[in-house]
């Protein structure tokens, strides 16, 4: 009797996820998480991959932090992979809070400079928590890679990522701003919060840009657009 009442609310709960009520999805998703279910993996997996509301995949990936790492991990790691970017970042935003290192080998540079902002921000983050030591120069080097790229929101990702890394980013900073202005620019304000974390952003950025400026360095009227 009991097994199929656990059974019954198992199935309830996963129709539930699918709700076309946000809060009636959200309410699924802290139940599947109150009482782990090795039947609810897969399909919390699925849904963090095409759940519209925000507040409702971070109760998803809550869910999935609640059940093993054995069962958990592996359909996360092959969900890196999908062809959804909406399945990448949510995954990779998963293992980082699952923060198991069996998961670094999945952080790969393509993922580190994915096309999808999103997926690469969540990449990023997910690389400095789950690095091994002995391995931040190297990942540094990847990260300052991709310094200049996208609007303001991915700047500040980037830079916050580099800044978790150390002291051990400051080679990469200065190759990467001999890049181009933007790479510059960025590497200058991403040096300026290592040596002051209480530096806005911010104000980081406008002071990169003047020094840029006053370089004479071509294509600071780009940079100055940047997501503004």
């Amino acid at each position: 009797m009991t097994m199929t009442r656990q059974g019954a609310d198992a199935t309830r709960a996963l129709q539930a996820l699918e709700d076309s009520d946000p809060t009636v999805r959200l309410r699924a998703a802290l139940a599947v998480g109150t009482t782990p279910d090795p039947c609810f993996v897969d399909k919390l997996v699925e849904r963090c991959a095409i759940e519209p509301e925000f507040f409702v995949r971070d109760m998803l990936t809550w869910a999935l932090v609640r059940h093993p790492v054995d069962l958990a991990l592996p359909v996360l790691l092959k969900e890196v992979r999908s062809e959804r970017a909406q399945a990448r970042s949510q995954a990779l935003h998963t293992l980082s809070k699952i923060g198991d290192r069996q998961a670094w080998p999945t952080i790969t540079p393509a993922l580190l400079s994915d096309a999808d902002d999103e997926v690469a921000k969540s990449a990023w983050r997910a690389a400095v928590l789950l690095v091994p030591e002995g391995e931040e120069p190297a990942l540094a080097a990847v990260l300052a890679g991709q310094l200049g790229r996208g609007g303001r929101t991915t700047w500040l990702s980037l830079s916050q990522a580099l800044v978790a890394l150390g002291d051990v980013i400051v080679p990469a900073l200065r190759t990467a701003a001999a890049a181009d202005p933007r790479a510059r620019a960025h590497a200058l304000a991403t040096e300026q919060l290592l040596r002051d974390p209480d530096t806005g952003f911010e104000s980081a950025i406008e002071e990169a840009k003047r020094v840029v400026a006053l370089s004479g360095a071509p294509g600071t009227d780009d940079e100055n657009r940047a997501d503004r």
